[in-house]
């Protein structure tokens, strides 16, 4: 038995780094666990590890965000909570980026958050009861020069976050934003010897997640910020 407010979580944009400590923290706590992406396949190895469903989506599209969320219902119930990972990059000066591609990354950053968190909304409206989290990067508060796209998709998702706060929060749905500032540690990007926890650690962050999932209504988080000590700015 566990005290966990929740009983199915869809993680959308799922991968292999905070996605999936995410999946694997709340299975253990009894979740019944949806994993989302445009590539199901790099999930197989997650799903027999942690018994989560996994639905293909592409995040940009209506019609394939509000079927995402009918084979969810179906599969895993609710979902009582949604967490928002999906996210796309387009690097390059901006006098030379190519305006379809910018077009694209703002479609599954920005876009695709709305449209996940307008099928989240009705379906947590009636019953007055879910979370929808949304997970952000340094980019949402600091543009970085050839990353205006990736800056102007988290600018958007922060901004989406703020006003569902705001408006879903009277309604009982805990809507929080996390501010992932710093690099994510993964097999490719270890830490450095000379700066240990210098990068995020994933399991530590899907921990920061459980914990405001926890809180109770009189002092709900909207925003939070994870940063590693190395970051200098």
């Amino acid at each position: 038995m566990t005290d966990f407010p929740y009983g199915s979580a869809l993680i959308v944009g799922a991968g292999s780094g905070i996605s999936a400590s995410l999946a694997r923290h709340l299975s253990a706590l009894g979740v019944k666990v949806g994993l989302a992406a445009r590539n199901i396949d790099k999930l197989r190895g997650l799903c027999d590890e942690t018994g989560a469903s996994a639905f293909h989506a592409d995040v940009s599209q209506p019609a394939s965000v509000a079927a995402l969320f009918d084979e969810a219902a179906s599969a895993i119930g609710g979902p009582e909570v949604v967490i928002f990972n999906a996210g796309a990059r387009v690097r390059g000066p901006l006098a030379e980026l190519d305006p379809a591609e910018v077009e694209k990354a703002i479609a599954t950053t920005a876009f695709g958050g709305f449209l996940v968190a307008q099928q989240a909304a009705q379906r947590m409206i009636p019953p007055g009861h879910g979370a929808i989290l949304f997970t952000g990067a340094s980019a949402s508060v600091k543009g970085f020069a050839q990353s205006a796209p990736f800056a102007m998709g988290k600018f958007a998702l922060r901004g989406l976050a703020q006003s569902a706060a705001r408006e879903l929060g009277p309604m009982g749905i805990h809507v929080a934003h996390f501010v992932i500032d710093g690099g994510v540690r993964s097999q490719t990007r270890p830490d450095r010897e000379e700066k240990p926890d210098g990068t995020l650690l994933p399991d530590a962050i899907a921990q920061t997640y459980i914990d405001v999932l926890r809180q109770h209504r009189s002092a709900w988080s909207l925003e939070v910020e994870v940063r590693p000590w190395t970051e200098s700015f």
